[in-house]
């Protein structure tokens, strides 16, 4: 038997789709069958971790997920509610051979899908669509699953070194009612500072704010309460706790670019020539300031399966996205996991208390943030290949790594399908507010040569 999925669930990183539309319970049992025969060509027996996230549709995705990988004769290992971070931190602790994440990540409520490791390596591009046309089978030797409690394994893991956190110092923290809430509460009761904690309460209906941090919009009642507490930074997560988004004590927001740099500043330090990986949306003057404290810049995909493989190979010991997630090879896994940076980023502060001080390298430039622009699923790449012909034509100091990414004299502009997202991501930089203007005319142009109709 074969189950055909609907071919826009099948992303570049992971499976994600809209319930009831896209994707389904029977989805989540045939995955299982896939996954666990998948695995079993390596392995006569296979041994998986799941956790799952706190959307609503979660609990039953991850009822039929198992079951569909006990009927292919998987020894399942259930984790429960987890942010990513902690199902990532199960499958290296417990040697699994394989695990499934079951989350929406930052897409709104009505969204769900996996993320998937096997042999520690997380299953993207080609590999997704293998899977998915897999040949499922049921064995007579069905498999187990049990439930396993590794929170307070995890917890102890990320909050090892909290030591030399300032006790003086003022955090509010916003969890957006997503799966990092009951792990943060815990953390809290360890951590030296003051601590607000907002939306704890997991809930996958979101109803604080749609649950991605690197819109300033969702950022509204953490500014306000930074403001009202006084308070010298504040936290926020997405849905499954793999991305983070900082506002510093004047309640500005500090892209994922940004904060990758405050992090390579460390990392470069007690690690000289280090290479520190940033995706194509990232500031040219991250790579720039990057190879002048001693490190060794490497731009790259945008993509949490796509920086995590090239870390391993080029052995880089930090990565980041604008996006939010941040990946720690120096003292922890390779991961992203937002609730470990954001111990990091305390520990920075405890050290240099103000976040402006460590951006002044930034202070002439001005960005655009990563805007989106809705395009349907069957054409954005498509737009981007027929956008790309046009502007290697006219450009010549251009990165096509992923998407089109240009610099001219008057700054750098990009423009690339989203893999999570029925969108084209744009970001533009210069040093005026003219020259930036000009540079998103020039987008604006391109994209409005295809069809596409955005406001930038």
């Amino acid at each position: 038997m074969r189950r055909k999925f609907h071919e826009s669930i099948l992303r570049a990183y992971d499976i994600r789709g809209v319930i009831g539309e896209t994707l389904n319970s029977e989805d989540a049992y045939f995955l299982g069958l896939k996954f666990s025969s998948y695995i079993r060509k390596k392995k006569k027996i296979s041994r998986v971790v799941v956790g799952y996230d706190g959307r609503l549709s979660s609990k039953l995705l991850n009822t039929q997920l198992i079951r569909g990988l006990v009927d292919a004769g998987s020894y399942v290992t259930s984790i429960g509610v987890c942010p990513s971070p902690m199902l990532y931190y199960a499958d290296k602790i417990l040697r699994s051979d394989g695990s499934i994440m079951i989350t929406g990540s930052h897409n709104p409520s009505n969204y769900n899908g996996f993320k998937m490791i096997v042999g520690g390596k997380s299953i993207y591009g080609d590999e997704i669509q293998k899977l998915a046309n897999y040949n499922e089978s049921q064995i007579s030797q069905k498999g187990i699953s049990q439930n396993f409690k590794i929170d307070d394994s995890y917890i102890l893991e990320i909050t090892k070194d909290i030591k030399n956190i300032n006790p003086d110092l003022k955090v509010v923290w916003d969890t957006g009612n997503g799966a990092a809430g009951n792990i943060l509460k815990k953390i809290l009761k360890l951590l030296p500072g003051k601590h607000h904690l907002l939306n704890s309460e997991i809930d996958g209906t979101f109803p604080s704010h749609h649950p991605d941090p690197t819109e300033e919009k969702n950022l509204k009642q953490l500014k306000k309460k930074v403001l009202m507490t006084n308070a010298d930074v504040g936290i926020a997560f997405d849905g499954d706790g793999d991305r983070i988004g900082i506002v510093d004590n004047k309640s500005n927001f500090i892209s994922g670019d940004k904060l990758l740099y405050m992090f390579a500043t460390e990392v470069v330090k007690d690690n000289p020539g280090s290479i520190i990986i940033s995706d194509v949306k990232a500031s040219n003057m991250i790579f720039e300031q990057i190879k002048k404290i001693g490190g060794t810049p490497l731009m790259w995909k945008t993509g949490h399966s796509f920086i995590k493989e090239k870390m391993r190979e080029t052995k880089a010991l930090l990565a980041g996205e604008m996006s939010g997630h941040i990946f720690f090879a120096d003292k922890y896994y390779g991961y992203d996991d937002a609730l470990y940076a954001s111990i990091r980023i305390l520990k920075i502060l405890s050290k240099k208390n103000i976040i402006n001080n460590l951006l002044k390298p930034f202070s002439k430039l001005i960005s655009t943030p990563e805007i989106k622009i809705f395009c349907n699923d069957r054409i954005k790449f498509d737009i981007i290949k027929s956008c790309k012909a046009d502007i290697l034509k006219k450009f010549s100091d251009v990165t096509t790594i992923d998407g089109i990414r240009v610099n001219t004299k008057k700054g750098w502009w990009l423009i690339r399908a989203s893999n999570t997202q029925p969108a084209i991501i744009v970001r533009c930089e210069a040093e005026s507010e003219a020259n930036l203007n000009d540079l998103i005319l020039e987008v604006k142009s391109f994209l409005s040569k295809y069809g596409v109709k955005n406001n930038l």
